[in-house]
């Protein structure tokens, strides 16, 4: 079983939506028994709150669903627990290094990594464009079980 955990600052815009796009897009293969999927923060602000409403919308409009999923932060348990950790950006990046140390498994990674290019995920938060937001996490969560596959 790969397990993989999106990270974000508040897991409740980009990182929410690369769970559940990355849940959608291995429903869709046939491999969701293969996957343990799931997302968290690297901040305490948002911790308890549902995905945002306009990241909700934008899932919805592409009909997924996301109902139940509320904010929770990232703990070193996780590192040992998760084979893929995977932030939308390098803020994150740093955040991560901060709260679960050095990477000595190699685990971390940015999800545009797995694009033809890498970069950060658009964040909705200061853009309000989630539109961007959704066209980034799908190519980054296609790539990424493109690699895994």
């Amino acid at each position: 079983m790969k397990k993989i955990l999106f990270i974000c600052h508040g897991n409740i815009c980009r990182s929410p939506m690369a769970e559940f796009v990355m849940k959608q897009l291995v429903a869709e293969a046939g491999l969701s028994e293969q996957f343990e999927i799931a997302s968290a923060a690297t901040s305490t602000e948002e911790i308890g709150n549902p995905v945002y409403p306009p990241a909700r919308r934008k899932l919805a409009e592409h009909g997924i669903a996301c109902a139940g999923k509320t904010a929770r932060q990232i703990t070193r348990a996780d590192y040992k627990h998760y084979d893929y950790i995977i932030a939308m950006d390098h803020n994150n990046l740093r955040n991560l290094r901060r709260l679960l140390g050095d990477d000595t498994e190699g685990k971390i990674s940015l999800l545009m990594d797995y694009t033809s290019r890498p970069g950060d995920v658009a964040d909705p938060w200061y853009t309000g464009d989630f539109e961007a937001t959704w066209r980034d996490v799908i190519e980054g969560c296609t790539g990424l079980l493109e690699r895994l596959r």
